[in-house]
């Protein structure tokens, strides 16, 4: 495993950093391991701020990881904030693209304090019942 996750609990989501080297297969197993942690905490609202270093994927791995990661994670969230703080051009809001059209509230940020402000909002919008 090349990357690591540090998760910080905050008062209505997971604030969850992932460092490391920047590859399909760290992107794809961190997702899952992000799943676990939020079956196990019971939260279902994350802001993930990545921090992979190296070279960008390519379009058609950003689509791949995004259809899998949508079609495990639909119905689980009720929040899920992206900053990815390397990222250049437009691929983040295709994958935001691909998992919305897959019914996974994902928005991508170019700030953590932009999907801060995002998660604070849709949890006063979206109370936990």
């Amino acid at each position: 495993m090349t990357y690591e996750l540090t998760i910080n609990p905050k008062s209505t989501y997971l604030h969850v950093i992932v460092t490391g080297q920047n590859s399909k297969e760290n992107v794809g197993r961190y997702l899952e391991e992000i799943r676990n942690e939020c079956v196990a905490r019971g939260c279902f609202r994350v802001l993930v701020e990545e921090r992979l270093e190296g070279p960008r994927i390519g379009a058609m791995d950003v689509f791949q990881i995004a259809e899998a990661g949508s079609s495990k994670a639909r119905g689980m969230f009720t929040a899920f904030a992206y900053v990815d703080v390397n990222a250049d051009g437009d691929l983040m809001r295709f994958a935001e693209t691909v998992a919305v059209n897959r019914g996974v509230p994902v928005a991508v940020f170019p700030t953590v304090a932009d999907a801060e402000r995002w998660l604070l909002d849709e949890a006063s919008l979206h109370p936990k019942p």
